[in-house]
């Protein structure tokens, strides 16, 4: 049977509003939100087990003024902070310790780079599956972390830390609560690599 023209026309332009309607938040796949905020390259580390030392200063000049060869100052969700890699119960005049997440896997490289990021997204934002040349160590600000890598799937909340897995781990970092992620992560890489390669979970890593 033949549709009327005028059918045949609303079908058509039913169908083209559909194609062109974008898809709804819940539809389309979020990504994390990630920004650099600080970072330096040093041509060695400390020697011995090395942390992450998370500290709050009052003013960022006092953050600048107290950082030492493996400090980054950085102000960041309102916060000044110090971040320094390296022994365990080390301090810094002037800071209220905030964490320290260590120890910290070790890579050899012939040259080192300290970066701070500032990342989070609503629940259910994630990465992309990647791996960095290095480690990555994790304190939520607010919202649920999620990690999924071939350990498993670990899980942080708000003023909790996570620490990284050994360089080239595959992982998928994602917004697990019921609010926003804000988190800050550490990463000590090697320089002279690309900093982050897209990655592949085997079977066996996937979510069910």
């Amino acid at each position: 049977m033949k549709l009327p023209t005028c059918v045949v026309s609303l079908l058509l332009s039913l169908y083209a509003t559909a194609v062109l309607l974008p898809l709804s938040p819940a539809a389309a796949q979020q990504k994390l939100v990630i920004k650099p905020v600080a970072e330096k390259r040093l041509k060695e580390l400390p020697a011995g087990s090395l942390y992450w030392r998370l500290e709050s200063f009052p003013a960022l000049a006092q953050a600048q003024a107290a950082a030492g060869p493996t400090s980054l100052a950085a102000e960041v969700a309102g916060e000044v902070w110090l971040f320094t890699l390296g022994p365990k119960g080390g301090s810094t005049p002037g800071g209220s310790k905030v964490a320290e997440i260590g120890p910290v896997p070790l890579i050899a490289a012939p040259e080192y780079l300290l970066r701070i990021n500032h990342a989070g997204g609503p629940p259910g934002a994630k990465t992309p599956v990647h791996t960095h040349p290095g480690s990555e160590a994790f304190y939520v600000l607010a919202g649920r972390l999620g990690q999924r890598t071939p350990h498993g799937v670990s899980y942080a909340d708000a003023g909790q830390s996570m620490n990284g897995h050994g360089a080239d781990t595959a992982m998928e970092v994602f917004s697990a609560g019921k609010t926003d992620l804000d988190q800050l992560v550490m990463f000590v890489v090697d320089a002279t690599r690309p900093f982050s390669s897209p990655a592949k979970f085997d079977s066996a890593d996937r979510r069910p």
